[in-house]
């Protein structure tokens, strides 16, 4: 069992929070975010600190209270440090590169593909082969990240596609020549 929902939260001087029923707000230098609790979790705030509390003890209530615990810790994090993610392109041929806000994609099909970032996601572009995603909601920034890699994904046989910076791609033997 899951001990993560007991755990406090500790707000730091330049955040702000606000708390109306099951609403929190959560403001800081990075901007600002706002999540609905479920019905059975309740929050209550007192000297910087955040605290979830259960209203009955079922497995949904149980399962509930760990990740509303885990949003709203994020939630502090990304508008006080905000979260990024890395990819790396790979293979010959293979770049990507930004137009305005869009990041455009050259890996191998017969046109280029377009992607337009969420309103709180910035995409940078460093080498025509390294891909940065800035934000402060940890959701979007790995969805993002995960949507472009859905693009082109690594093939096990040369390692080609679009990964994440560090993944370890288990490679595979081709076939043997006579």
């Amino acid at each position: 069992m899951s001990r993560i929902g007991k755990k406090f939260i500790n707000i730091p001087e330049t955040i702000e929070t606000s708390i109306n029923g099951s609403d929190i707000k959560i403001q800081g230098p990075k901007g600002e975010l706002i999540y609905t609790l479920p019905k059975c979790i309740e929050i209550t705030e007192h000297n910087s600190i955040i605290k979830l509390l259960k209203n009955d003890n079922t497995k949904k209530t149980q399962a509930l209270y760990g990740l509303s615990r885990t949003i709203v810790n994020n939630m502090v994090i990304g508008v006080s440090n905000g979260f990024s993610k890395q990819l790396e392109i790979h293979g010959v041929g293979y770049r990507c590169q930004m137009e305005d806000k869009n990041l455009i994609l050259n890996v191998g099909y017969s046109h280029p593909v377009v992607i337009k970032p969420e309103n709180n996601i910035s995409i940078k572009v460093e080498n025509n082969n390294f891909i940065t995603i800035t934000g402060i909601n940890k959701e979007l920034v790995g969805q993002t990240a995960a949507k472009i890699r859905s693009i082109r994904p690594p093939e096990p046989y040369k390692g080609k596609g679009i990964r994440y910076y560090k993944e370890i791609i288990k490679r595979k033997v081709g076939k043997a020549g006579k």
